[in-house]
């Protein structure tokens, strides 16, 4: 399999937030216009501004889609972050829904404040996706893994070995989007998909991994490397 380059590009928003982001500033825009020519005092225009302006920038930040490229010319047995955010799990656990095994499971979460596109973890072949609905525990717990609204994306990497990545609903989180398709080739430079308004993303590694990071770390999805396969 031959690693597919991109062309570095400048930071744009993700088409996931571009009609939120068009209405909403239009909406604003006309509320705003309002409230200057409605009233004689300016108070509630520049108190409107500041508070909605605020918001806004919020949600312009959430959805930037920066377009990344890992400079490695190897990444057979590279493992990368699949998401910005930072490390809340890193540790052994028995996985009895696909492998029925113990495995590694590294976690990362995303804040409101992160970029929520959702990379491929590592180069390989997509195996197969599923979807589960479920509850809205606050992400960061560790039964949202289970018990949450989530996405797997199961990846045979270069390698060999199956690589699971779960993208994990939260307690704001309403919608989880994947792009991969099942029996197409995925490459760690390439949106596996995103989700809106905070949340987390796990994966299932096998044990005997290298670990890169560390609890607590802040990661750059497509950038970080957590882990080295075997």
């Amino acid at each position: 399999m031959k690693r597919r380059l991109r062309k570095f590009r400048k930071i744009r928003i993700h088409r996931e937030g571009t009609n939120q982001l068009l209405y909403g500033g239009i909406t604003l825009l006309a509320i705003a216009i309002i409230l200057w020519n409605c009233f004689e005092t300016k108070a509630p225009f520049w108190c409107f501004l500041a508070i909605f302006g605020v918001c806004y920038g919020i949600i312009l930040n959430f959805y930037r889609s920066p377009a990344r490229f890992l400079n490695v010319k190897d990444t057979g047995d590279l493992v990368v972050a699949p998401a910005d955010g930072r490390v809340v799990v890193i540790e052994e656990v028995d996985e009895n829904e696909y492998f029925h095994d113990r495995r590694l499971l590294i976690s990362i979460f995303m804040s409101l404040w992160n970029v929520h596109v959702n990379w491929f973890p590592v180069d390989g072949k997509v195996k197969f996706i599923r979807h589960q609905n479920g509850n809205y525990h606050k992400a960061w717990l560790p039964k949202a893994s289970e018990e949450n609204e989530r996405a797997d994306t199961m990846i045979t990497a270069l390698n060999g070995q199956d690589v699971l990545c779960r993208q994990i609903a939260g307690a704001v989180a309403r919608r989880i989007i994947t792009y991969a398709k099942a029996d197409e080739e995925c490459y760690i430079d390439e949106h596996l998909g995103f989700i809106k308004f905070g949340s987390r993303v796990d994966v299932y590694l096998p044990i005997g991994t290298e670990v890169c990071v560390k609890m607590g770390q802040a990661t750059t999805g497509d950038q970080t490397i957590i882990a080295k396969l075997k």
